[in-house]
């Protein structure tokens, strides 16, 4: 048993390892690449321009539910004119990172760690290695630069319409003043719970793209078939991992940030 416990904890210090160099490699020979500006443009496209209709659509529904339930709460305790506040803080400081990039990696890493998959499986890796171009550069670089940029943003994107949903429940629906609304979305959000937000956005981007790109990048040694099913069975695994690192490292981020 202490055998067996000893061989798992060494396996997943490996693989931690692994998808660290794996990151550092890919930044390193993207800064190597040339025509790096039209490479990162594609990027951006893929993981932030396609994803805005759904960060913006799961956003809205979560600020409507947020000032339906939190209304509610408050009215217990007659703090109704404190929506605002519950509203915008909670978006800003925790929902808003991290339901952005679980709606990311469900769109974009999913994408991401299949086309890679399948790219590796087609030896088009290995031609591109062939041809003496550094694959992790060419292919996973670029997505990881553009990671620090689109998860930010659509970050904000997604607390910006958090907050405006809150503001249609609270103030159209459960008649809470409008004025009285914005007035405490205004005071109570500091520059250090904008700042915390996009730090964890940052941080998740671009640890789920990694993750991502690694398990499609790896996914003839990672997957225990071949074919069409191991690249499913990448792109699956991808998703999940990428999920439960986002909540691991929510907690780590928001432990240091308190």
């Amino acid at each position: 048993m202490i055998r067996a416990i000893g061989s798992s904890t060494l396996s997943v210090i490996a693989e931690f390892g692994g998808i660290a160099n794996f990151a550092v490699l890919s930044i390193y020979a993207f800064c190597c690449q040339r025509r790096r500006l039209a490479k990162w443009v594609l990027a951006v496209h893929e993981i932030g321009v396609r994803c805005v209709p759904i960060v913006a659509i799961v956003g809205l529904f979560t600020g409507l539910v947020m000032g339906l339930q939190l209304y509610y709460t408050l009215a217990r305790l007659g703090a109704e004119a404190a929506l605002g506040d519950a509203v915008a803080l909670s978006l800003i400081r925790e929902l808003g990172p991290v339901l952005t990039a679980l709606m990311i990696v469900g769109q974009a890493g999913s994408s991401l760690a299949s086309e890679i998959g399948i790219q590796r499986n087609d030896e088009q890796i290995d031609a591109l290695q062939t041809m003496g171009i550094d694959a992790k550069g060419y292919l996973v670089g670029p997505r990881l630069s553009a990671s620090l940029i689109c998860f930010p943003i659509l970050t904000a994107c997604f607390d910006l319409i958090g907050i405006f949903g809150g503001y249609l429940t609270g103030s159209v629906l459960l008649n809470v003043d409008s004025g009285v609304y914005w007035n405490h979305v205004f005071s109570s959000v500091q520059f250090a719970d904008i700042y915390g937000g996009f730090i964890k956005a940052a941080v998740f981007g671009f640890l789920t793209i990694t993750i991502c790109a690694y398990r499609g990048f790896y996914t003839h040694l990672k997957s225990s078939s071949r074919g069409v099913r191991g690249v499913s069975e990448s792109a699956t695994r991808a998703v999940v991992f990428s999920s439960v690192a986002v909540l691991a490292a929510d907690y780590l981020i928001t432990s240091f940030l308190i």
